[in-house]
């Protein structure tokens, strides 16, 4: 978790509500970790350059932030959009990672993957035209589906890790539609998909044949949280239930890690176990 003084604080005109606010660029903050075992680590960190929408952690100590958006600038190019930060807060690298990101996630060796939505799709980035990618921590592009999807994307869901493997979940607006669980094995380049037995989940999480997945609405007390098994290379609905949540459902905050679904409900986090 992020946090910011209120001082650096400042509320767009043209959005209501608390999404409005947020830090002025450039910015410090102080980014607190909690590890599985309850320790907390607390790491200041200045001058961060961009708003972040997506904060990860990656090998050796060090953090990604990334911007979900990015534009043109007057010369054409796009604007830089995700920073890699040591473990002492400095800058080691500042690049583009696509525009409009719903869902990002790293991985173990540190590469980092992202699904975008149709504005980013349909917008002019050339790697965001995909639907999904594969970066290294040093802006690279490295991994695109080259056809080895089983429709078009058009928007993404939400990802998770499992052990090596990494899973983006995203939307087809075609006219077959569906939504697909899609994994991917970066050591091998092998990439399997499935239909999701739920449509646009915007939390997953999977451990084995199992996997959980959630729907929320946005500011409600409450979550519907569906578990499936993949039984003969098909997902299949094996339980499907409201959960009340401790405070109000914040959409997109949400991490699928080795079988753990952790989702924020108000000042809470959650882990739902798959």
């Amino acid at each position: 978790m992020l946090l910011v003084h209120r001082h650096q604080l400042r509320r767009s005109r043209y959005v209501k509500g608390w999404v409005a606010w947020g830090p002025e660029v450039p910015f410090d903050g102080v980014l607190v970790i909690r590890g599985a075992e309850g320790s907390v680590q607390r790491r200041v960190i200045k001058d961060l350059p961009l708003r972040p929408s997506h904060i990860a952690l990656l090998p050796d100590s060090r953090l990604l932030v990334a911007s979900g958006r990015t534009f043109r600038t007057e010369s054409g190019s796009w604007e830089l959009n995700a920073v890699v930060l040591s473990p002492e807060g400095e800058q080691e690298a500042i690049f583009c990672v696509g525009d409009d990101i719903p869902a990002l996630v790293t991985d173990r060796s540190g590469s980092i993957w992202t699904a975008y939505g149709d504005e980013g799709i349909y917008g002019g980035h050339p790697e965001s035209a995909a639907g999904l990618a594969g970066w290294s921590t040093d802006g690279h592009a490295m991994w695109a589906p080259e056809g080895r999807l089983p429709d078009t994307p058009l928007k993404g869901c939400t990802t998770a890790t499992e052990d090596d493997s990494v899973w983006l979940v995203w939307y087809s607006g075609s006219s077959r539609g569906g939504t697909y669980l899609t994994r991917i094995m970066p050591s091998t380049g092998e990439v399997t998909s499935w239909l999701s037995p739920v449509r646009d989940p915007d939390g997953f999480a999977v451990r084995g044949r199992r996997a959980v997945m959630t729907r929320r609405v946005h500011n409600r007390r409450s979550t519907e949280v569906v578990r499936a098994e993949l039984v003969d290379d098909t997902w299949s609905v094996t339980e499907r239930r409201k959960v009340r949540m401790p405070g109000r459902v914040v959409m997109k905050c949400g991490q699928g890690r080795d079988g753990s679904l952790w989702l924020r409900a108000g000042d809470t986090w959650l882990r739902i176990e798959a």
